[in-house]
């Protein structure tokens, strides 16, 4: 699985977990630390713990396992460090007030493959 192909399955599995704002960024020649972001919100701090703690069985799924993951005591930012790939878990409050979007402001957003589920009549 490459990166892209790995940064839409996170997406998709964020948004599954009704996780919102979702946001991919190609920080590539940016950062020597990784080359894309997933910035997103759960609802409260239980919403993210729920939300990584899926992301994190999903990625194992395909066999990557995170480098580490920092802050799911608190639930308030959760960070799951894959390599390639970070994934940015926040409360809106955090994420707000963090901003990663303008710190990273030069990086590309990328434009992320999310399947809606169909609306039933």
């Amino acid at each position: 699985m490459d990166s892209i192909e790995f940064l839409n399955l996170i997406a998709q599995t964020v948004y599954d977990k009704k996780g919102a704002n979702i946001l991919g960024l190609d920080i590539r020649g940016l950062s020597s630390l990784t080359d894309f972001f997933i910035i997103a919100e759960g609802g409260v701090d239980r919403h993210v713990k729920a939300i990584a703690n899926t992301v994190r069985e999903e990625a194992l799924k395909v066999g990557i396992h995170p480098i580490m993951v920092e802050g799911e005591e608190s639930g308030d930012w959760c960070v799951l460090d894959f390599g390639e790939v970070i994934v940015h878990l926040f409360v809106p409050q955090q994420r707000l007030k963090y901003a990663l979007e303008e710190l990273w402001s030069e990086g590309k957003i990328v434009d992320l493959k999310i399947e809606s589920l169909p609306k039933v009549s």
